[in-house]
């Protein structure tokens, strides 16, 4: 099987709800054009700040996603989103990986 097409998002800054609103046009952009995109791997290195909106929004494009039988992967996170994810238990839904070579190196040789 070739290799599933993948759109990497690289949010900046405070992911809040201004960001949420912009991650939401993302997505939906994402499912509009539909050109073979598999997985959607938001790429957190420039993130410095995410909060409950930002979660919020989040959970939303997941769930969106899935919905439209595409994947959401996150790599790259800090220290504050990692204990975000742990405290509300989101580590244990999204699929997390340290960087964007590791997600390359692991979901790329699956396919």
């Amino acid at each position: 099987m070739a290799n599933p097409v993948v759109k990497v998002i690289q949010p900046n800054g405070i992911l809040d709800s201004t960001q949420g609103q912009e991650f939401r046009q993302m997505i939906s952009e994402v499912l509009e054009q539909d050109n073979g995109t598999r997985i959607v791997l938001f790429n957190f290195k420039n993130v410095t700040f995410m909060d409950s909106s930002g979660l919020g929004a989040l959970v939303l494009a997941f769930k969106a996603l899935r919905a439209a039988d595409k994947k959401l992967i996150i790599c790259a996170i800090n220290e504050q989103v990692r204990i975000l994810f742990e405290l509300t238990g989101m580590d244990k839904v999204f699929e997390i990986f340290p960087n964007e070579e590791e997600f390359n190196k692991t979901v790329m040789s699956r396919h």
